[in-house]
């Protein structure tokens, strides 16, 4: 595979799974996160430092927002739940986190 095609096949991969997440928001970023170990968040810092080592300027929120399809602080009042003691107690087991908010 040529590396042209295969960025452009990444992208288009990226995009699906960006378009997923919106369509599950049902799925909460600490159910993510102990399941697979990454979560939206992640995916905004991952698109920050993919942008710096491509020299352009991309700050978290506006990251964020690509991810989330809206403002986070929007997106975090209309679809994020408080997490249950549960999902606490295994997002700090896994050793993941310190069982932050925005997890």
């Amino acid at each position: 595979m040529q590396d042209k095609n295969r960025t452009e096949i990444e992208a288009e991969v990226f995009r699906r799974l960006l378009q997923h997440l919106d369509e599950r928001k049902d799925v909460q970023n600490i159910d993510l996160m102990n399941l697979a170990g990454f979560c939206r968040n992640c995916l905004a810092k991952w698109y920050v430092t993919a942008a710096a080592n491509q020299g352009t300027e991309l700050d978290l929120n506006q990251a964020r927002e690509i991810v989330y399809g809206m403002p986070y602080p929007e997106w975090k009042r209309q679809y994020q739940k408080e997490a249950s003691p549960e999902q606490v107690a295994a997002f700090n087991a896994s050793g993941k986190g310190t069982g932050s908010s925005d997890a």
